[in-house]
């Protein structure tokens, strides 16, 4: 029985593909193609992350970790304090997601809790490699910079 469109398919075995050849000593295989991204999964570009903690009040990133806590260089607001607690829940008994024995009333005061923890966040590094850093100040220069005429 013959098919009536006679298209080769995977049970032809009469035709050797270029692959199934051996090469030629003197022949060389030409270079690979590109890869065209047109098509199926690209590869991943994502921005890096980084791991930093902020002030709850100003949103300064604070650079001293390993000492003792004290008070943010901008704000000047206390950072052994509920609000910079990792378990400063607002919906929770007492504002604290830990079972604290009383209520402490200032939330932005210093505090002796044993539960606090500081809040540390995961944010994407946005810095665009080779772009000037520097502050803008001017709008209209940073339009500019941004649509270089």
């Amino acid at each position: 029985m013959t098919a009536k469109y006679r298209q080769p398919g995977y049970q032809d075995n009469d035709r050797r593909d270029d692959r199934d050849r051996p090469q030629r000593s003197g022949q060389q295989q030409p270079p690979p193609k590109a890869r065209d991204l047109t098509y199926g999964p690209r590869p991943l570009q994502m921005a890096g992350s980084k791991t930093v903690a902020r002030c709850a009040m100003c949103g300064t990133i604070l650079q001293m970790l390993n000492e003792p806590l004290g008070k943010c260089a901008k704000c000047g607001a206390e950072l052994h304090s509920c609000r910079q607690c990792n378990n400063f829940d607002p919906g929770a008994r007492f504002e604290c997601a830990q079972p604290i024995p009383a209520n402490i009333p200032d939330k932005t005061d210093k505090n002796d809790c044993t539960f606090f923890a500081l809040r540390m966040k995961l944010e994407k590094e946005t810095t665009l490699r080779g772009a000037t850093t520097g502050p803008v100040n001017d709008a209209r220069a940073a339009f500019d910079r941004l649509f270089k005429k």
